[in-house]
């Protein structure tokens, strides 16, 4: 950063964001000047927002954890994207996201047991394995050279969120275009609305089908569960948690599986401790969350007035919060910018803190563990079939990752028979 502060002309420095090429895994440079000496500072924000810049560990863990001073309201990514969310847009029926309290615990109660709960995170865990490995077979038969985004990363996490949801193979691109038309930004509320008009009316039909008939499926249980409380869901808001889960499961964890592969790609010796050990993954899969962590922080809404790290903000003032700062931060780690899948994971925050903290994260983490552990071990000679240099980045989104990842191999072994 050129200036920490206000400039001659009395403009804000802008929220550092990752570029194409200085900060592919990290956060940019200027995040370590800002821990040392500048923790809470104004920054002006790419849609318009001013906003409390907070790159500390420890200050953005109390930000997170606070929800009843920093409201979750505007919308996570409404300082990056135009048309998520904002001060003067009301909160949508069932867009629970932007809820605080009890009404977003009301909607968590019910998804958490789909996505969270360990004991149906074990019994997914056959299912996902044996679509990284299905996916792994459709490579085997491919030349390469083949991008592992959108032929391997993408694929993998579409079929298991359409597994959970019970949506037809058939039917699965049209979450697809919808999850990729909202991650590239749109210009107002109007055209994201008209990006995910498509999406939200086969959900309804969807959501209509299952509570006449309901079957084994996320939709149909959250149904059952709910009818069974004084205030079960309407048809509405159930069309938009299963948006949220769709879009969320959906590029979120393909764009960290590819950009895990890159970073792995890119620290060979870390690759070789996976492949020589694959009981490394889950703890491969933590590292990886914290080191790439969410490149363009999270925004929060101050209801009173208060102080962060001694710095008074005011009602009404934004604040963002830096993840993949706080996750580099040495009070965390020492050697924080250094890539080590063996480290103790210690309290990250790539999933977030505190009660808006991300509801599938586990069930990320058993995509990213699967994938994991079976890639090195299935395509041994996986590399780039680009230079690294020619790899280009996601800016100006939500979501990090690779744009496109150019790989090749010598050959891709069998799948172990417990494996698929």
């Amino acid at each position: 950063m050129t200036a920490v502060s206000e400039d001659e002309t009395g403009a804000l420095p802008p929220l550092p964001l990752p570029g194409e090429r200085n900060c592919p895994f990290g956060p940019p440079p200027e995040y370590e000047d800002l821990r040392a000496g500048h923790p809470v500072i104004k920054v002006a924000c790419p849609t318009g927002v001013d906003a409390w810049l907070v790159s500390r560990y420890a200050d953005v863990r109390y930000v997170l954890g606070e929800p009843e001073l920093f409201s979750n309201r505007a919308g996570v990514a409404a300082h990056i994207l135009l048309g998520f969310g904002g001060r003067d847009v009301p909160v949508g029926e069932g867009e629970f996201p932007r809820m605080d309290g009890a009404e977003h615990l009301r909607f968590r109660r019910h998804m958490a047991p789909e996505v969270s709960n360990m004991k149906r995170i074990n019994q997914l865990r056959p299912l996902v394995q044996k679509i990284v490995d299905r996916q792994l077979d459709v490579l085997a038969n491919t030349p390469p050279p083949v991008d592992l985004y959108s032929a391997f990363a993408r694929p993998v996490t579409t079929a298991v969120i359409a597994e959970l949801l019970d949506v037809p193979e058939a039917d699965r691109p049209l979450f697809q275009r919808a999850a990729e038309a909202l991650n590239a930004g749109a210009s107002s509320a109007e055209d994201v609305a008209a990006a995910l008009r498509p999406l939200f009316e086969y959900l309804y039909m969807m959501v209509v089908t299952r509570r006449a008939d309901p079957g084994d499926d996320v939709i149909s249980r959250m149904i059952v569960r709910s009818d069974q409380t004084d205030r079960p869901f309407t048809d509405t808001e159930l069309v938009s948690m299963s948006a949220a889960l769709l879009l969320a499961g959906y590029d979120t964890t393909a764009s960290l599986i590819s950009h895990g592969i890159v970073a792995l790609l890119e620290h060979p010796q870390e690759l070789r401790r996976l492949r020589a050990d694959p009981a490394l993954a889950g703890n491969a899969a933590e590292e990886l969350v914290r080191y790439l962590g969410v490149g363009g922080g999270l925004l929060r809404e101050v209801t009173r007035d208060t102080e962060i790290a001694g710095q008074p903000v005011k009602a009404g003032d934004f604040v963002v919060v830096a993840i993949q700062s706080a996750n580099r931060d040495g009070a965390l780690h020492p050697d924080g910018d250094r890539l080590d899948i063996g480290r103790a994971s210690g309290a990250h925050l790539g999933f977030g803190h505190g009660p808006h903290q991300c509801v599938g994260q586990q069930l990320a983490r058993l995509e990213l563990t699967a994938v994991l552990g079976t890639v090195p071990r299935r395509i041994p000679t996986l590399r780039l079939a680009v230079p690294f240099e020619e790899i280009r980045f996601k800016t100006n989104s939500a979501v990090l990752g690779p744009v496109a990842v150019p790989a090749a191999w010598d050959e891709i072994v069998p799948a172990l028979e417990t494996e698929g």
